[in-house]
């Protein structure tokens, strides 16, 4: 920063700071002459008030007769009150600004200054003579905070009403739940002129709540009653305002509301709030996502921080959907540094602008590497020093992956394992590496791969102090790629929607609630164990066609295409060995992993022929334990000299060694 000298000959303070102390100064003065007339205003009307309190007070005392009123006694024992009165108002902040006219803020603190103003008139009144009866000034402190307390309400009544919409103007709607979301959402829509929605009634299943009002919104019955309530209040839309609603309750509203010709709306899930107040802006129509994944997913928000706030994070593929949304929520927790890799630019273009509205690209915290480059991953670790890392950076679909076992290998599993290792070289503290549920009791590519990992994963913990564990889940919807993605996709295109199977199931999960759970589980205690996400009961894919080209303004067909190679029926999130065990957190299972020695992969050649490769992916994923040991004829998927090398290394083999060959045995 450059500080300019001073001009000649101009010798004032405020040139000698370069003309700032001349620019500000007018401007605090003008703020402050601005401010000022209101809130002398306001001091002047509490301290009348107090003065008038003290006249009425005296009076009560005295029968109302006025002779006995001391007068000038009165009047100067009124100044004194008005000037205490306003000194502890300054003092609270009732006449700094800090808070809007007659909201409870204010309230509370005209509490404490009348709280503080009465003993010390009493005290003030005592030594100066007894100028009105003691039981007078606390009479008139009360009555003081009644009146001041009373004209700030019909104030804020009187303000709230004037920023009402006209119900002419805006949707009448019936807001579902009578809790702090609906709270939220109702003074949203009556503090703006400007709203679309006026609402007219409010249904709530507690028996409790059957009178409450919000603003004057009545309870009017229960989610049962809603028919009648809507053809009562002659409501154009419904809003579902419970922020904790599951999808199972969203479903329910949403077949209760489709016969009644309304608008179904609703607010996002606490997830997607993060703690902030819900807005008008907020309410949208009910998604798939709703109705598919949305759930209460309940974090331990000091344990979180205890590991995010403050350190340095890194997070693998951070351009892709998983990768992003951990980066905008580990944001959240005030890390000292968020170092974000991809091998996409434009990936990582897209989440810094999600997170800054700027996305400049002129960050260093933004990476451009590949996983597959051990050179680049130690330039990388190297200069940021993580802390903490999320390894979310996978090829996930699974068809590609059975014609291409290959490309499974160098990234799924040389990449994971060398960012493994290159997290042990730098003494990471606690890594996350992200799975999928295809681990469990694997059948494709995918699931081979990502089993190998979480062996991977389990083999570096038992070789750090550190925490270093694998996080399984399921489908993860608006991630790119999902079911509903592409089904929405083709109802575009005007169909057909394709489908695998009639009876084809899958778990779903907001990409939100997943990495809530998933950033909670790099809390919990675990020793190379895998974490298995609760993901709720298993939905019909079929039903979820059926339901998207309902809601198209054309005839959709559906296709049945039959399940691919690699596919399953159903799902499963545990394997048959895995026990759903859940020590630390409701909706996370925590179950061993049989640990496989990363040494063995590299012995593994890309080049064999397709078959070969996918049944060594399927032994190495289902085998037991392993180890390296000298043999002679190895297997034909397996390299005489280590063609595949993590790290450019190979740690197996050395030259004029005996041949080596991988084996089902100890682990060594």
């Amino acid at each position: 920063m450059q500080v300019r000298r001073a001009a000649p000959g101009n010798d004032t303070p405020a040139s000698s700071l370069g003309g700032w102390g001349r620019r500000k100064n007018p401007k605090v003065a003008s703020w402050f002459l601005a401010a000022l007339p209101g809130r002398a205003a306001r001091a002047g009307a509490d301290a009348l008030a107090l003065a008038v309190a003290l006249l009425v007070a005296t009076l009560l005392r005295h029968d109302g007769d006025l002779a006995q009123v001391d007068g000038a006694g009165l009047l100067e024992l009124a100044a004194l009150a008005a000037i205490v009165h306003t000194a502890a108002g300054i003092r609270f902040g009732l006449y700094t600004g800090r808070w809007s006219y007659g909201c409870f803020e204010e309230i509370a603190a005209l509490a404490k200054t009348a709280a503080l103003t009465t003993p010390l008139v009493f005290i003030l009144d005592t030594l100066l003579g007894r100028l009105v009866p003691r039981s007078a000034i606390i009479a008139a402190g009360l009555i003081a905070l009644v009146g001041t307390a009373g004209v700030r309400y019909a104030a804020r009544l009187l303000h709230d009403h004037r920023l009402r919409p006209s119900p002419e103007r805006g949707s009448r709607v019936v807001v579902v739940g009578a809790g702090e979301g609906a709270a939220q959402v109702i003074r949203a829509m009556l503090r703006s002129p400007s709203s679309p929605y006026v609402p007219v009634a409010l249904l709530d299943d507690d028996p409790s709540k059957r009178t409450l009002q919000i603003m004057g919104v009545r309870v009017a019955g229960n989610r049962h009653a809603m028919a009648e309530v809507v053809r009562r209040f002659r409501a154009d839309a419904v809003v579902i305002a419970i922020p904790s609603a599951g999808a199972d309750l969203v479903r329910e509203l949403t077949e209760l509301a489709e016969p009644l010709n309304v608008d179904l709306k609703v607010v996002p899930p606490v997830v997607e709030l993060f703690g902030r107040t819900v807005s008008v802006e907020d309410i949208r129509p009910v998604s798939h996502a709703d109705l598919l994944g949305r759930r209460e997913v309940g974090i331990d928000l000091a344990a979180v921080a205890g590991y995010l706030e403050g350190r340095r994070v890194l997070v693998t593929g951070a351009g892709g959907s998983i990768g992003s949304e951990l980066c905008r929520q580990v944001a959240h927790f005030h890390p000292a540094q968020l170092v974000m890799l991809d091998r996409d630019e434009s990936g990582l273009h897209a989440v810094q602008l999600s997170m800054d509205g700027r996305g400049m690209l002129d960050d260093r915290n933004l990476v451009v590497a590949d996983i597959r480059d051990q050179q680049r991953l130690d330039e990388v670790f190297a200069e940021h020093r993580p802390q903490v890392v999320f390894h979310a950076a996978a090829l996930k679909h699974l068809p590609l992956l059975e014609m291409h076992p290959s490309e499974a290998l160098k990234t799924n599993i040389i990449g994971t394992y060398q960012i493994l290792q290159t997290a042990l070289r730098h003494k990471v503290e606690r890594l996350v590496n992200i799975s999928t549920d295809k681990a469990a009791e694997p059948v494709s590519v995918l699931g081979y791969s990502k089993r190998i990992t979480e062996r991977l994963t389990a083999a570096a913990d038992e070789s750090t102090s550190g925490t270093f564990c694998s996080v399984r889940f399921g489908n993860v919807l608006g991630s790119r790629g999902s079911v509903l993605t592409a089904f929405a996709a083709q109802v575009e295109s005007g169909g057909p929607i394709t489908v695998t199977d009639p009876g084809v199931t899958r778990f779903f999960m907001t990409v939100q609630e997943a990495v809530r759970l998933v950033i909670q589980a790099g809390a919990l205690d675990s020793k190379g164990e895998v974490l298995i996400l609760d993901m709720g009961e298993p939905v019909r894919i079929a039903d979820v066609a059926r339901r998207l080209a309902a809601t198209a303004e054309r005839h959709i067909q559906i296709v049945y295409t039959g399940l691919r190679p690699g596919e399953k029926l159903h799902e499963i999130l545990l394997g048959p060995d895995e026990p759903d065990h859940r020590p630390n957190h409701p909706l996370i299972s925590q179950a061993p992993v049989p640990p496989l020695d990363g040494a063995v992969l590299s012995l593994l050649d890309p080049s064999v022929p397709r078959k070969d490769l996918i049944a060594v992916l399927r032994w190495l994923a289902e085998s037991p334990a392993l180890s390296v040991a000298r043999r002679a004829n190895p297997p034909a998927a397996l390299s005489r000299a280590g063609r595949m090398r993590p790290g450019g290394r190979n740690k197996a083999s050395a030259p004029h060694q005996p041949e080596v060959a991988v084996r089902p045995g100890g682990q060594s």
